[in-house]
């Protein structure tokens, strides 16, 4: 049976709205390659629509107390544990990842929420009595207008939450800008928002591809933008957006290192190398691409690695004994197919060959999905375009070095500073390894370390534009501003004009 692909549009001042533009977008499923939805790409129009929206709703919104603002979040926050699984099965469908994988990025943006939740904490300002005489000076942190998000295919609930529940807390209002690529979730996070009792207008949708970024960048109304994804993109952004007056967080592309130290637990450290190399077939910011083998552990560690790499179980997402699911789209699939190739020309050894993987393998139906195996490179050299680009797949490059500290140098002369990790039972090796790497994020034997909630995400160098990283006590000071509010009363004011600068008396 042929099924009707859905038609997929925007939700703006608290209602779905149909696209108007005329451009469409086909939506598939990566597991069997089949067209699900056609998702509507605004035109500048439809972005104007819903920053008005945004606008329109700012002013009340800003005004209710922050306990207030909490308490929808509260019963957001109880819908989406209730609706969890609901959401993990979306994500499946569009984007391909396995359920437990999809369960678990729904639970970390679930955590923000949690965080948002204490906002009348976090946006408590700072007090001095009598700075002066007869003068008090307090700070207070005040909501910017409307702001924006621009986020991935890779997390499409995750991501957004990493936004817009902070934002909304702190009284802003949101236009989201979800990938075209898997576009449903953000649909279904704005019914629910709706059911919390969040105003009319406060959260918007709005599907689209370039158009639409560049019409919220131009926006004269769009105060702030918060983005995801690949480094080009994100200098775009922040170069647009700060042209034209915008406050821009760009989290850009990464080429995360884990290097294995001779004394580690070599079970934890290939344990620890395939599920962050292969998880979500690679597809995620802070997965592990290159594994840096110290001294004699290559030797040790690669026998392991080919046998596991090999084993790897890609299923369907939804199959339960599924570890890796299908790549998203067959452009990004073609992608990486490119980048294998560009490896055996340039003299890695390719130990696991991913490309012959067949789709049959993955379940019925699935003969046409976009699937590659795990693939296994070793002998990569720093000069190699595996190992220098961000490939976003499931291909594993490790390179060999005789020592700790070449292996330090390799990480810090790289261009990206996302994510890094070091799987090591010396307790001197990783305070300096912690200590002198120049990379955000950071792992000891901990191969993906996403902070928590009340932490802050965000890399180094080119993984990162702009000098906030997202969530976090820094995601609070993104989306407000501070002022700073001196007092004093006529009673204890001085007679007379002064005309000196003032300083304390």
């Amino acid at each position: 049976m042929i099924l009707t692909p859905t038609a997929i549009g925007h939700h703006i001042g608290g209602r779905a709205v149909s696209g108007q533009s005329g451009r469409t977008q086909d939506v598939f499923n990566p597991a069997t390659g089949a067209v699900t939805g056609r998702v509507a790409l605004a035109d500048a129009a439809e972005v104007d629509a819903a920053v008005a929206a945004a606008r329109a709703a700012f002013p009340a919104w800003a005004e209710l107390p922050p306990l207030r603002r909490a308490r929808i979040l509260f019963r957001f926050l109880e819908l989406l544990q209730r609706h969890r699984d609901e959401l993990a099965r979306l994500i499946t469908a569009e984007h391909g990842k396995v359920f437990t994988d999809a369960q678990g990025e729904v639970t970390r943006g679930i955590e923000i929420v949690e965080f948002a939740c204490g906002i009348p904490q976090l946006l408590k300002g700072d007090y001095t009595d009598q700075v002066s005489t007869g003068i008090d000076n307090w700070t207070l942190r005040q909501p910017l207008g409307v702001v924006a998000g621009i986020t991935p295919f890779n997390f499409p609930v995750m991501v957004p939450m990493w936004m817009f529940p902070v934002a909304l807390a702190c009284g802003n209002t949101f236009v989201l800008k979800p990938s075209p690529i898997d576009p449903t979730p953000s649909l279904r996070i704005a019914e629910l928002l709706q059911q919390a009792g969040l105003p009319d207008g406060v959260f918007n949708v709005v599907q689209g591809d370039k158009v639409a970024v560049d019409a919220l960048l131009a926006h004269p109304d769009v105060r702030a933008v918060s983005f995801v994804g690949s480094t080009p993109i994100a200098q775009h952004i922040y170069e647009t957006g700060a042209r034209h007056g915008k406050r821009v967080q760009a989290l850009g592309g990464a080429k995360n290192h884990m290097v294995v130290m001779p004394d580690a637990d070599l079970d934890q450290a290939v344990d620890a190398l395939i599920g962050a190399a292969f998880g979500s077939a690679g597809e995620r910011c802070m997965a592990i691409s290159v594994g840096v083998l110290v001294g004699d552990v290559a030797d040790r560690i690669m026998p392991r690695l080919v046998e596991r790499t090999r084993a790897l179980q890609v299923l369907d997402g939804m199959n339960p004994r599924a570890e890796m699911g299908p790549i998203v789209t067959d452009v990004a699939r073609q992608r990486i197919v490119g980048f294998i190739e560009a490896g055996v020309r340039e003299g890695a050894q390719l130990l696991v060959d991913g490309r012959g993987f067949d789709g049959r393998q993955a379940g019925p139906g699935c003969d046409n999905g976009f699937w590659l195996g795990g693939t296994l490179f070793d002998h990569v050299t720093p000069a190699m375009a595996i190992y220098r680009e961000e490939i976003f797949g499931p291909v594993l490059s490790c390179v060999r070095v005789p020592d700790f500290a070449s292996a330090l140098r390799l990480i810090n002369e790289h261009a990206y500073g996302n994510g890094t990790a070091c799987f090591t039972r010396d307790g001197h090796v990783a305070r300096e390894f912690a200590r002198r790497v120049q990379v955000g994020m950071v792992g000891i034997n901990v191969p993906i370390p996403v902070p928590m909630a009340w932490h802050g995400f965000g890399g180094w160098k080119k993984s990162l534009l702009g000098d906030m990283h997202a969530y976090g006590e820094e995601g609070v000071r993104f989306y407000t501003a501070q002022k700073s509010v001196m007092q004093r009363w006529p009673e204890s004011t001085p007679k007379g004009a002064e005309f000196v600068m003032p300083t304390a008396q």
